[in-house]
């Protein structure tokens, strides 16, 4: 066992970054780290516990998710959506199938909307080196007007149901039934925060629309789509009244709204 007392601030800094995500934690190091009398070793040592802390629960929760969907003792795909409620910008649906034996990887994973935008990008890149089969469903703003958001989140579902390789698993869909997916799907409301194939589909999803609406701005810049992603803010409501709607936004969700007729409109 290392003496704490024989190592500098430095090695002990390097030494505890190494073993916050460690699957054993070290009681008589961490025991000892507790004896050195070092103001800076303490401060250290307390950023840890803290850090250990949120591991230890992220794997528990890893843990119930993953258990939720070995419940069901079949091999699943979990389904959610992003973008229904913006004014402008696509909806966008994303199905995921994961290997539920191999989930070590997948400690953080939770409902995008408790995720921060770096945490959901970091995830984002896991999920897609990991899963077994991923497909993505994007229905655009002009056919949201034309068939209505509900059928419109609907068909983004059933869209990337379609899209994966291997496409006939058990369902499990966030929120409502989705008649569009048949008899082969369970819906679980609140099934983000459940289902860790679930939640997988919702970073999935979020994070495919932030990009989708990111390059949008470039597109049409002036309405903040890169910072708010479609939603009615302040800011957004205010580029509307000044710019009128692009040809990207949704015309049935404005119905109720006068703006400016410009250009774009």
């Amino acid at each position: 066992m290392l003496d704490p007392h024989e190592l500098s601030l430095t090695q002990i800094k390097t030494l505890l970054e190494d073993l916050v995500n460690q699957e054993e934690f070290p009681p008589k190091l961490i025991k000892l780290l507790k004896e050195d009398e070092r103001v800076g070793t303490q401060k250290m040592l307390l950023t840890y516990l803290h850090k250990r802390e949120s591991f230890e629960l992220k794997r528990k929760y890893l843990k119930e998710l993953a258990n939720f969907d070995r419940s069901f003792s079949l091999e699943l795909v979990g389904i959610d959506e992003a973008g229904r409620g913006p004014l402008a910008g696509p909806v966008v649906a994303a199905a995921v199938r994961l290997d539920l034996s191999n989930i070590s990887w997948a400690k953080g994973i939770n409902d995008s909307k408790k995720l921060s935008r770096s945490e959901r990008q970091k995830l984002f890149k896991l999920i897609k080196e990991n899963a077994l089969d991923i497909g993505v469903g994007i229905i655009d703003a002009p056919t949201i007007d034309e068939i209505n958001i509900l059928v419109a989140t609907h068909q983004a579902m059933q869209q990337a149901t379609e899209n994966l390789a291997q496409p006939n698993f058990l369902l499990l869909v966030d929120g409502l039934p989705v008649p569009l997916l048949g008899p082969r799907h369970v819906a679980v409301v609140q099934g983000d925060a459940k289902s860790l194939s679930i939640a997988a589909a919702s970073i999935i999803a979020k994070e495919t629309r932030d990009c989708i609406m990111e390059k949008l701005d470039q597109e049409y810049p002036g309405y903040g789509f890169a910072e708010h992603k479609g939603y009615g803010t302040k800011e957004h409501i205010k580029a509307l009244e000044t710019l009128g709607m692009s040809p990207v936004h949704r015309k049935s969700f404005l119905t109720r709204l006068t703006y400016k007729q410009g250009a774009l409109f």
